[in-house]
């Protein structure tokens, strides 16, 4: 089972204590809350007004939320940026032409997006829940079936989210074209931002936008460092097994990381993480980061199917080493 299969994952590495996760569906709210020992970890979002299912808000065993605020729950001084970048999503960039990655509410020429529609939960069980969601284009015409599988699990100061998506083709021919806007991905709150000096569009005080570009790296922390041992900036565009980034939340050490699997298409992985909050990684862009690299192409067709697994992995009270990166990624592919 891949409940019990992920907590022998963190036990190897760490302590083990018995999983204290309870899944609780709200189907009026649209939402699904992940608890772990009687504290909100995460939450699975699917509310009319997004483009896509979301995890919102992702939370430290200590209770710290790493997520940006905005849209939906705007705090002082977030950079506005961005509206498609909600908690932690999966979508591409160009799926048969269409652009699942960069839609919202706020978007012009919307025949040019694709949306995300949850269509079902198929199941809760123990620490596990799996829902059934459709790629749609702008007229709803479904392009693809996803059937997601959340694994939940934690030791300590750990939390883990295991997540395998299978997209099946329900077109007569789905193409996945190289493209930076991918895959999965992270939008963090802005103390993991990396300091740049450079002036930036942000909320002011009450959370309204400001026109005007500012300087402001008050607070933010953020160091991104990758398994070939690159840091900051230049592990962007780089084909990695994983990425972390570290950094501080009112006096709380905090480590987030992805974790790319070996069974994956286009492992090892592009980073797509930026400096100013996104965290992701993309498996279907190539040449997008590296003109000199053969350009991805995957093509299904009809009742086709590929499935991808990643490893998201939060991590509190001190920063997660290498070694600990390393192990948990040879326990993952395993």
């Amino acid at each position: 089972m891949k409940t019990h299969l992920i907590i022998i994952v963190i036990a190897s590495v760490f302590a083990c204590e018995k999983p204290k996760v309870v899944i609780v569906s709200d189907e009026a709210q649209k939402k699904i809350d992940v608890l772990y020992g009687g504290k909100l970890f995460t939450s699975y979002i699917y509310p009319d007004d997004l483009e896509k299912p979301v995890l919102y808000p992702i939370y430290t065993a200590n209770g710290t939320v790493i997520t940006r605020g905005f849209p939906r729950e705007p705090r002082p001084f977030e950079r506005f940026d961005h509206l498609h970048q909600i908690g932690s999503w999966f979508n591409f960039g160009d799926v048969n032409g269409i652009d699942f990655w960069n839609n919202n509410a706020e978007r012009k020429n919307k025949e040019i997006y694709g949306s995300i529609r949850h269509r079902n939960i198929v199941r809760i069980e123990g620490a596990t829940l799996v829902v059934e969601s459709e790629w749609v284009d702008f007229f709803e015409t479904a392009m693809l079936k996803e059937e997601t599988t959340f694994n939940f699990s934690g030791s300590g100061d750990w939390r883990i989210i295991e997540r395998i998506t299978k997209l099946i083709a329900l077109q007569d021919t789905v193409t996945f074209t190289d493209n930076k806007e991918g895959l999965i991905a992270i939008r963090m709150a802005r103390e993991f931002e990396e300091p740049d000096n450079r002036p930036a569009a942000y909320l002011d005080a009450n959370v309204n936008r400001n026109s005007e570009r500012l300087v402001n790296d008050e607070g933010k922390t953020g160091v991104f460092r990758n398994s070939e041992g690159l840091e900051k900036g230049d592990i962007w565009g780089k084909p990695t097994k994983w990425v972390s980034l570290s950094g501080e939340k009112n006096g709380e050490k905090i480590s987030v990381a992805i974790i790319d699997h070996t069974d994956n298409p286009g492992f090892p992985a592009y980073s797509h993480a930026r400096g100013y909050g996104l965290f992701s990684t993309n498996n279907m862009g190539v040449q997008s980061f590296d003109k000199n690299a053969p350009k991805f192409k995957l093509q299904l067709k009809k009742g086709e199917s590929t499935t991808f697994k990643h490893l998201i992995v939060v991590k509190t009270n001190g920063f997660v080493t290498e070694t600990e990166m390393s192990k948990l990624f040879e326990d993952f592919i395993k």
